[in-house]
């Protein structure tokens, strides 16, 4: 897989926002949106500027695990950095959350290794 591509109404927030979840970076940004990337087996995100709102839900979504806490430490450091509940209803072991634009993500409990440095040449 290259990319992946996520239409936005606001790439610089929501590229912020993802960026703080992931630990990625900004490596690239022009009129027509921004550009993360993580570690060198990850692929880049890009979030490329639409002016048209989300209106359904998702037909594909993230699943993030957290690295070094547990499921409610990083629900609660999620929800700091701006998601939100999603009014899905997730699992005992998954709980579903929006990013800032309204994009659905579970959050897993099972805990994952952080990904490898170093990143991307950019």
């Amino acid at each position: 897989m290259g990319d992946i591509i996520i239409d936005s109404n606001d790439p610089e927030r929501i590229a912020g926002f993802w960026c703080e979840v992931l630990g990625y970076r900004v490596f690239a940004r022009d009129e027509t949106g921004v550009a993360i990337r993580g570690a060198t087996t990850s692929p880049d995100i890009l979030f490329v500027r639409v002016t048209e709102p989300k209106t359904a839900k998702n037909r594909m979504h993230f699943d993030v695990c957290p690295t070094d806490r547990g499921q409610d430490a990083e629900l609660a450091r999620l929800l700091d950095l701006g998601a939100q509940r999603s009014t899905i209803i997730g699992s005992g072991s998954w709980v579903v959350l929006e990013d800032p634009e309204g994009n659905e993500f579970c959050l897993m409990s099972q805990r994952i290794p952080a990904e490898p440095a170093p990143f991307h040449d950019a």
